[in-house]
């Protein structure tokens, strides 16, 4: 009844745009982050302005990475260099970290004053994998990963956490490489093809092929299916509630 092939005891969920939908916070908080830094290049350099895309520069450059590693891409697209700067750095300062610390600030402003809304076809997926028997971790690129999980009042449907914390304290590197979602495995204890990823973002889907996991769950919430395939998902839903009317993979 779940969607996923017999193989599967345990599911990794991303967290922004899968089961919250705080990607729309996330991209509006990128969107007014690089704007407000383009703007005064602009006016320091004169060269055109040339405001960040939502759709394709958020898609392709920043969803689902590292907080920083999202900053690097896209100035990267642009061919632009910044110092990295320090985690000290004030919000806004013209560094790597930040920008960072400016995208955080406005994200967790949005958080305490808005909260947070869950999918509803997420939630109900979440609670019949647990109510199968299922081990369940979220493995989300966000440093706001315990906040948003309390704020979305997700904790009891979870076992475990791996976050943008975890990713800087354990040293591991962030979507598409595999190395958060082989820790959430590792704190199911369970191995990587025995587990199915389920994410909405292409580093993601990108990072679940990468650690060699038995199941790939691309959920499109924008417009790119074709995509989440071709980044390596085995099946591509609108709403993860679709899962619960699939048959079972052969």
């Amino acid at each position: 009844m779940l969607g996923l092939p017999d193989h599967v005891t345990a599911v990794l969920f991303d967290l922004d745009g899968v089961l919250t939908q705080t990607a729309r916070v996330h991209n509006a908080a990128w969107t007014e982050t690089f704007d407000d830094y383009l703007r005064r290049r602009s006016a320091t350099t004169g060269e055109p302005y040339r405001p960040f895309d939502p759709g394709p520069d958020y898609h392709r450059y920043v969803d689902g990475r590292p907080r920083l590693d999202g900053v690097r891409s896209f100035l990267a697209s642009r061919d632009i260099t910044l110092p990295e700067g320090s985690p000290e750095d004030p919000p806004g300062a013209q560094t790597v970290h930040g920008l960072g610390n400016q995208k955080n600030t406005l994200v967790l402003e949005r958080i305490r004053t808005v909260g947070v809304d869950v999918y509803p076809g997420s939630v109900a997926y979440l609670k019949a994998v647990a109510a199968a028997g299922l081990r369940r971790a979220v493995v989300t690129a966000s440093a706001n990963g315990r906040e948003v999980v309390a704020a979305a009042g997700l904790e009891p449907l979870l076992e475990a956490r791996v976050d943008g914390l975890t990713a800087r304290a354990e040293g591991l590197r962030g979507k598409p490489h595999p190395d958060t979602f082989l820790a959430g495995a590792k704190l199911l204890d369970v191995a990587p093809e025995k587990a199915a990823v389920i994410e909405d973002a292409l580093a993601g889907v990108e990072a679940g092929r990468a650690g060699g996991f038995g199941y790939v769950v691309g959920v499109d919430r924008a417009g790119q299916a074709d995509e989440l395939r071709a980044h390596g998902a085995d099946v591509v839903v609108d709403d993860l509630a679709d899962l619960l009317d699939a048959g079972r993979p052969e």
